[in-house]
């Protein structure tokens, strides 16, 4: 099945929302606290969706794929965020898929898209945070051409502390 992936609009807030909410049930389960992942509800990161849809700058794009007509997957990048970036430093905020089109190329085509579009915009490099433990999109990450660049930052979540490593790859 063919994957579309087109800029987001505030149409797909609700759609995308339930991406990133079953994404992180799905890829965080026994890495985050249940309960965290359990309370996560749709119509609130809906919300966050749109104000984060409103607020994007020029050099930000939120994008979602679809597959058979239905939101597949959503991703959000920009410039890097971290102390002392570049103007040339992008970001991969968020790559999120449906659990049940994990494997089906909906994560390929976005990350593909999201690499275009970033040095379509001049960035030059692109970086993005997993969870160390995530093994599944690590080995993701790798084969996108992303490597891990040695940088680490914990990250509390729902009362527990995690650890993010940062992947880097050339555009």
């Amino acid at each position: 099945m063919t994957v579309l992936v087109r800029g987001m609009v505030e149409a797909d807030c609700a759609a995308v929302a339930g991406v990133r909410v079953s994404g992180w049930r799905s890829a965080y389960r026994g890495l985050l606290p249940d309960a965290y992942l359990d309370a996560m509800s749709v119509e609130a990161d809906a919300e966050l969706r749109r104000e984060h849809l409103a607020r994007a700058g020029e050099r930000v794009a939120h994008l979602v794929a679809e597959r058979g007509g239905e939101v597949a997957g959503w991703a959000a990048f920009g410039p890097d965020r971290a102390p002392g970036a570049g103007p040339g430093d992008a970001e991969l905020y968020a790559l999120y898929v449906r659990p049940d089109v994990v494997g089906a190329g909906v994560g390929r085509a976005l990350t593909d898209d999201v690499v275009a579009r970033a040095a379509g915009l001049g960035f030059t490099e692109l970086s993005l945070w997993v969870l160390e433990g995530n093994a599944r999109a690590r080995r993701f990450y790798a084969r996108a051409g992303f490597v891990p660049d040695g940088a680490r930052e914990p990250w509390e979540v729902g009362g527990t502390t995690v650890t993010e490593v940062r992947y880097v790859r050339s555009l």
